[in-house]
């Protein structure tokens, strides 16, 4: 079974967290599973990231065809599922309308494995400009009334990096965070970002004061590798009717494309 696990991050640019995501999905996932990481291109974020290019619509919205093309290659090249590793599902519903083979995200799976533990969801993170999609996502995706409290952990990206040589004030930060979450009626906290849910993988941390945190992209990789299994019996697929899930016919995909190339 293969899965294309597709990261917000270049990854050529994080070492740590690439070496992090490769050590412990491998170690989670089952056997005869292969996965294939990528990044976005080199050169997607000239400016500081990652608020810059996520804390906006529009600038999401352009890089949700990163997301698109991905998992149409993986499809072309035989992928069993693709895997949107980041909180905020970056192109979920458009690569699910234009490519058979399951596609999986962060967010969504991460949120409904955890309603199997608790019945109000806490979802703790580090990029404040993610709070108003994590929100609208789970409005979308019909969890509003799961998804209680979204807490910030007072760091940045590159601090989480940083984090990787001396653990213990990260470790210690985020665990605050749970705790304001679980005083505020969470049950079961989701680690928010591939970053940090790998760097809490990576530490160990799966409970802070007998209230679990979930392996966000572990439970992915699961979801992924039995969605993949189902397609592979069943051709199980989404429903196909609607805006958000009709799939178009590729030759109008490919010369919207083309139109658009040539505009500018």
């Amino acid at each position: 079974m293969r899965i294309w696990h597709q990261s917000f991050t270049v990854l050529e640019h994080v070492p740590h967290y690439r070496d992090a995501l490769d050590r412990h999905l491998r170690a989670v996932a089952l056997p005869g599973t292969e996965i294939e990481f990528h990044g976005m291109a080199p050169g997607t974020y000239p400016s500081d990231y990652p608020g810059v290019h996520i804390g906006y619509a529009y600038m999401a919205g352009l890089h949700k065809e990163q997301f698109v093309r991905a998992a149409q290659t993986a499809q072309a090249e035989g992928f069993d599922a693709f895997l949107i590793g980041t909180i905020p599902d970056t192109g979920f519903e458009e690569a699910a309308s234009v490519v058979d083979i399951p596609v999986v995200s962060f967010g969504n799976a991460s949120v409904a494995f955890a309603a199997t533990l608790g019945s109000r969801v806490g979802i703790v993170h580090f990029i404040p400009e993610l709070r108003d999609q994590i929100r609208r996502n789970a409005r979308v995706y019909g969890y509003g009334d799961l998804v209680g409290p979204v807490v910030q952990v007072g760091t940045r990206f590159h601090d989480i990096m940083a984090s990787y040589a001396d653990p213990a004030p990260l470790v210690a930060a985020f665990e605050d965070a749970a705790r304001e979450a679980i005083a505020q009626g969470a049950d079961v906290i989701v680690p928010g970002e591939g970053p940090l849910n790998i760097f809490l993988a990576d530490q160990g941390v799966s409970r802070v004061d007998e209230v679990p945190v979930i392996d966000s992209l572990g439970t992915c990789l699961a979801l992924a590798e039995v969605r993949a299994a189902q397609y592979r019996r069943t051709q199980l697929r989404p429903a196909r009717r609607g805006f958000y899930r009709a799939q178009p016919p590729v030759e109008a995909i490919d010369a919207t494309r083309d139109f658009y190339r040539q505009l500018w």
